[in-house]
């Protein structure tokens, strides 16, 4: 059974930082690129940054370009997301999710995604 547990979510301040953990199970991991999804209150999931198996290719979403960065362990089974100079516009629950893609290609498209985390939720306030 696969699953994508996500963790390292709460609260924190406009500035601040977090780091989300995937930690991904019951599948084989390096076969897999890794994407980072959030959904705010009323609104769609949107992409946020993913990652190729491999780890050498990144995409990102252009509203967080430069604050975050995503990496992945393949020896964990584990990707991370660094989020640095977090925003009230940051508040979301964040999902990673998983594609199995061709080396070296990544896709920003939620339907492309096989497998779902449940989410961790960040919530960037004063």
């Amino acid at each position: 059974q696969v699953q994508l547990v996500e963790s390292g979510g709460g609260s924190v301040q406009p500035g601040g930082s977090l780091r989300l953990s995937c930690a991904a199970s019951g599948l084989t991991f390096t076969r897999y690129s890794i994407g980072w999804f959030r959904q705010a209150p009323g609104k769609e999931r949107e992409f946020v940054q993913a990652i190729s198996r491999g780890g050498s290719r990144t995409a990102s979403a252009d509203s967080v370009k430069g604050r975050f960065t995503i990496s992945r362990d393949n020896a964990k089974n584990t990707v991370y997301l660094q989020m640095n100079s977090l925003k009230p516009d940051d508040t979301a629950v964040y999902y990673c999710a998983a594609d199995s893609k061709p080396l070296g290609m990544i896709s920003i498209s939620i339907s492309a995604y096989d497998y779902w985390g449940r989410g961790t939720q960040v919530t960037v306030s004063s």
